[in-house]
Order: C-alpha cells, then structure tokens, then sequence
C-alpha cells in the first residue's frame, strides 16, 4: 500500500458524510475517522494529523467545545480545523472563524469544493514543514559552524 503524505482526521457522526469524504479524499489523503467530539480530540492528539475536518453539530460535545479544547492543547494547537457543516448562517461561520478554524466547507458536499479548500490547506501545511524543516537544517549548520 502507497503511504501517503499528507493525513486527515474526520471528525463527524453521521456515517454518510464519513464515506463521501472518505471517497472523496481517500485517494490523496490518508484517512482517519472519529464519530465524536471526544474521540476526536484523542485521535488528534495520538495521530496528529495535519489537518482536522470537523461537523458542529454531533451528540454530547458539538464542535464548537471540540475546537476550544484542541486549540488549548499545545500538541494540537497549530494543526488546521476546517469545520464541515450544514449550518450556514454568517454567525456560525463568524463564531468557527473567532475560534481559530481556518475554513468552511458546507454540506451538501461538492467535492471539488472539498478538494480545493483542503488542497489549499494542504499546500500550507506542506509548505510550514518545509520552513521548519530548513530552519532546523540551518540552525544545525550554525551549531556545527560554531563548534
């Protein structure tokens, strides 16, 4: 099996949108999947995905409370949450926004949106690990320089 390079955790309860998004992205992207708030928030903080598609609306915690405690958490802090809902009032999207997700994608699904709008977060993530990458390179360059 081909590894792929970038993964996604989905955090959503309702097992239709799990397969479509699985089928959508599931040939670039490695999957994985939480069907609840708190088991999404160990997922993320096991698998550290690079990027979180998370639904608002889902029994005990709704994604609002789920996107509070990752962006508490320093090892889930900085990954990207897109939330994926059918809530589409501005209010909604203004209160995710304020809570530091990066993007919407509303339901129903159209999976060129969907691959563009993660695609895009995609190329962002890849491009920060290529910075960290090469700032670490430099800084150890500079250590050895100096020894």
């Amino acid at each position: 099996m081909e590894e792929k390079e970038n993964s996604i955790l989905i955090v959503e309860d309702d097992e239709i949108n799990i397969s479509i998004l699985s089928e959508i992205l599931g040939g670039v992207y490695e999957i994985h999947v939480a069907r609840n708030g708190q088991e999404g928030i160990e997922k993320a903080q096991s698998l550290l995905p690079d990027l979180i598609l998370l639904d608002i609306i889902m029994p005990g915690m709704n994604g609002y409370e789920v996107i509070k405690i990752l962006k508490s958490i320093l090892s889930t802090q900085e990954i990207p949450i897109m939330f994926v809902t059918s809530m589409d009032k501005l209010d909604d999207e203004r209160k995710g926004l304020m809570l530091g997700a990066t993007d919407y994608i509303h339901k129903p699904f159209d999976w060129l949106v969907v691959m563009l709008r993660v695609g895009i977060q995609m190329r962002i993530v890849n491009q920060a690990k290529t910075i960290k990458s090469l700032t670490a390179e430099l800084e150890s360059l500079k250590t050895d320089k100096q020894n």
